[in-house]
């Protein structure tokens, strides 16, 4: 049997274990960071947790007699790949990044494109309005910073603390979101910005093209620098390559 490691945490992770679940010859494990209390039921093993660094996780792979990695976290994990990158180099276990494409601008987008979340903040402007954050629960203590605004989160589960700000609301949910049902989210709210990541797919691309619409301004958090390693776009190609890894490692015997 070979042994796959995927790390997840996206849809795509998901669609992936699934596609791969049923094939004969390989025991699949997908790896959760544990930080979402009711993680999305997968169709294969999963492990939650961190391994401990780069390091950590070089070791799991050793020990664990894996014969390839697939780095299919969030295109905004940065700590998370580049630690995937470091540790299949010095495992020497065959490795690959799924990284779906960005979002694009198209005609009637209003983007304020930044690089950070205080950057975020900061491009709202100081004048009261009312905000949609779809941001994760730990990246929101620069809005502390913007007390006038009417913030507006969603995320997956409650934030808890509350935030400690004048005029919020909260709203759960896991993806995807349609235009239509986030449209009316935002008209209900009165939304006039969006805070959001440029996290590709169509999972939650429904806030984007709902701004559109309205005419809302989006303030949208560009990519991180892609890390070195080799990278693929779609399913399709991250099983090509996963079958290639294989062969060549049955060819040589290893």
């Amino acid at each position: 049997m070979a042994r796959i490691l995927i790390l997840g945490g996206t849809a795509e992770a998901r669609q992936l274990a699934g596609r791969l679940a049923g094939r004969a010859g390989l025991d699949i494990t997908l790896s959760l960071a544990g930080r979402t209390a009711t993680p999305a039921a997968q169709p294969v093993p999963v492990r939650i947790g961190g391994f401990g660094g780069a390091e950590g996780l070089a070791n799991y792979l050793v020990s664990e007699c894996i014969d390839a990695l697939i780095d299919a976290t969030h295109p905004y994990a940065n700590m998370i790949s580049g630690n995937a990158v470091a540790a299949a180099r010095r495992s020497g276990v065959p490795f690959i990044a799924l990284r779906r494409p960005p979002w694009l601008a198209v005609s009637g987008d209003r983007w304020i494109e930044v690089s950070d979340v205080g950057e975020a903040v900061r491009a709202i402007g100081q004048t009261p309005r009312r905000v949609f954050v779809a941001l994760g629960r730990n990246e929101l203590r620069p809005f502390h910073d913007a007390p006038q605004h009417y913030y507006l989160i969603r995320s997956v589960d409650p934030v808890d603390p509350p935030l400690p700000l004048p005029h919020v609301g909260y709203v759960t949910g896991r993806g995807p979101f349609s235009e239509a049902d986030d449209r009316a989210l935002m008209s209900e709210h009165r939304i006039d910005v969006v805070v959001a990541k440029n996290s590709g797919g169509t999972a939650t691309y429904g806030k984007i093209a709902a701004a559109r619409v309205l005419g809302v301004d989006v303030v949208m958090l560009r990519r991180p620098p892609p890390l070195d390693g080799v990278a693929v776009e779609t399913i399709e190609d991250a099983i090509a390559w996963l079958d290639h890894a294989l062969t060549s490692a049955a060819a040589r015997g290893v």
